[in-house]
């Protein structure tokens, strides 16, 4: 089973996601320049929000380099010294692949672990003191490689970094290059958001006073500009329910919610750059939800000719629900088990096959009432 999200979006003046240059990030698309926002904005918004809605914080992971620190501090609570402690850390990192920055104790990426894993390595630490120990204190790679874990010592190592309780990671999923077997395949894809019409960046010039500056000396004390845009988004994402449930190894409780929180927080999600100077914290318009027993159809051809209309989100909308009922005309309905809309200004056309709603709440409940079965 997979849920698609199909949404509309319009935001005011705002800077949500920048470029290398602080620029709102952009994309050639039908031929034309458009407001883009990146999948990897719109998922850390949407992770960020996972246990305001229904998961709690020992089910989704954390990403950091700072592996190393949390097992540290774990180890000299334990009462070891600090400069061993870190030693054999450092060395229970080695042992399971992860390239590690000496100098700066960090990893050489982001690592995406359950939070209950690193008091879990501590723990491994600790078992293994004496091994890690020696292979901390061995001086070539020869004399290392004798000192590697045995298989039961690497199953442990497996259980120790399993997403099996991390909704987040069985989502979004995990690459770990220099140790495949902990890799977890994503159940969702996120696309990048795409403005439903032809965006130019504008420029907002600005001043600022010193509070303290004399009455009779005059001009601006700081002085510069921000770019910025305004446009309607076509926004996307979808879930493998399926692919979902195995990486969470069959629990169906976890599955259910760890689905409506990815749902509820996808609909919620707004990236945070430049929000407290433009504010711009806008919902969606228009929602398209479908069910399918298998494919995938982004929408985003609805918009390759740039939607040209005084009401945008009443253009881009109709764009939309009409793009879909002629995909569906053309490639069958087979797959398709459901699909329901809504509105918030209540310009969804009729369309056959697309159930309407008229609030968030039916819209979620009947998106998610399959799920688990």
């Amino acid at each position: 089973m997979i849920i698609e999200l199909h949404l509309l979006q319009s935001f005011p003046v705002s800077n949500l996601n920048r470029d290398d240059v602080g620029q709102p990030k952009t994309a050639t698309f039908g031929g034309h320049v458009r407001g883009r926002i990146s999948s990897q904005s719109l998922k850390r918004s949407a992770r960020l929000l996972f246990t305001e809605y229904g998961l709690d914080t020992t089910e989704v992971g954390v990403r950091t380099k700072r592996l190393l620190d949390g097992v540290v501090e774990g180890l000299v609570q334990e009462r070891h010294d600090p400069e061993q402690a870190r030693a054999v850390a450092m060395a229970a990192l080695q042992q399971l692949g992860f390239g590690l920055d000496i100098g700066k104790g960090l990893t050489q990426y982001l690592l995406y672990v359950g939070s209950e894993s690193i008091d879990q390595l501590t723990r491994y630490c600790l078992d293994e003191w004496q091994a890690l120990e020696a292979f901390a204190a061995a001086k070539t790679a020869a004399q290392q490689a004798k000192i590697k874990p045995d298989k039961a010592a690497m199953a442990t190592v497996r259980r120790i970094l399993d997403a099996g309780r991390a909704a987040d990671i069985a989502l979004f999923g995990r690459m770990i290059a220099d140790n495949k077997d902990l890799n977890v395949e994503a159940a969702s894809q996120v696309a990048h958001a795409i403005s439903t019409h032809v965006v130019v960046t504008e420029f907002d010039f600005y001043t600022a006073v010193d509070d303290l500056k004399p009455h009779d000396e005059s001009g601006a004390d700081m002085l510069g500009t921000i770019d910025f845009n305004s446009a309607c988004y076509y926004r996307y994402a979808n879930v493998d329910v399926t692919q979902l449930t195995a990486n969470l190894h069959g629990d169906i409780d976890l599955v259910q919610r760890a689905t409506r929180a990815w749902l509820l927080a996808f609909i919620n999600a707004v990236p945070s750059g430049k929000q407290n100077s433009m504010a711009a914290r806008t919902m969606p318009d228009t929602l398209l939800g479908v069910t399918r027993d298998h494919g995938a159809w982004n929408l985003a051809n609805a918009f390759l000719k740039p939607v040209t209309d005084d009401d945008l989100m009443a253009g881009s909308t109709q764009r939309l629900f009409e793009h879909f009922g002629k995909l569906r005309g053309f490639f069958g309905a087979d797959q398709i088990r459901s699909a329901s809309a809504a509105s918030v200004s209540g310009q969804v056309p009729d369309l056959d096959g697309v159930h309407n709603v008229h609030s968030l709440e039916a819209f979620t409940t009947t998106l998610l009432a399959d799920v688990g079965e």
